[in-house]
């Protein structure tokens, strides 16, 4: 089980020579149509960024390429895993061909909160804390936790 976040097309400009959608750009759909569907969620992604001077930043990831797409194709994004500890993020998002139903590519992603301001690492503040353990408490249940590269980096 999974948690939609999102669906994107497939576009021409996305895709390379040997006619699907290049690397750079699973990359990109998992970032502005995943994870910052996340970060909006929990109060860290633009608008944090610009009024608190607090956002996220990736530290590590880990991307599979399992069944390529191509133009055309639609694909959904889904949440396949989210935790935390008081200054890091990991999660899992997986992109589904919307049609056809199969799995495309997942990535695993460990990120940091940080102070834009002094560009240092920052613990979240006890708003977000709460955020991050009702959507946990929440969404459990749908998470899938196999596979997983960066849980032992938690430090909980």
């Amino acid at each position: 089980m999974s948690l939609y976040l999102n669906s994107k097309k497939i576009i021409k400009e996305w895709t390379d020579y040997n006619g699907h959608m290049n690397v750079a750009y699973y990359v990109l759909i998992f970032d502005l149509f995943g994870a910052e569907i996340l970060m909006d969620k929990f109060k860290m992604g633009e608008e944090s960024a610009k009024k608190s001077k607090k956002s996220t930043m990736v530290v590590e990831s880990h991307i599979t390429y399992n069944q390529e797409v191509k133009e055309g194709d639609e694909v959904d994004v889904n949440l396949l895993y989210f935790d935390h500890d008081k200054k890091r993020l990991q999660y899992k998002l997986e992109m589904i061909h919307k049609e056809k139903k199969f799995l495309a590519s997942t990535i695993e992603i460990l990120s940091l909160y940080v102070d834009l301001d002094q560009r240092k690492v920052s613990e979240f503040e006890s708003e977000k804390i709460i955020i991050m353990k009702e959507f946990i408490k929440s969404n459990s249940q749908k998470f899938k936790n196999d596979n997983l590269i960066f849980s032992n980096k938690l430090k909980k």
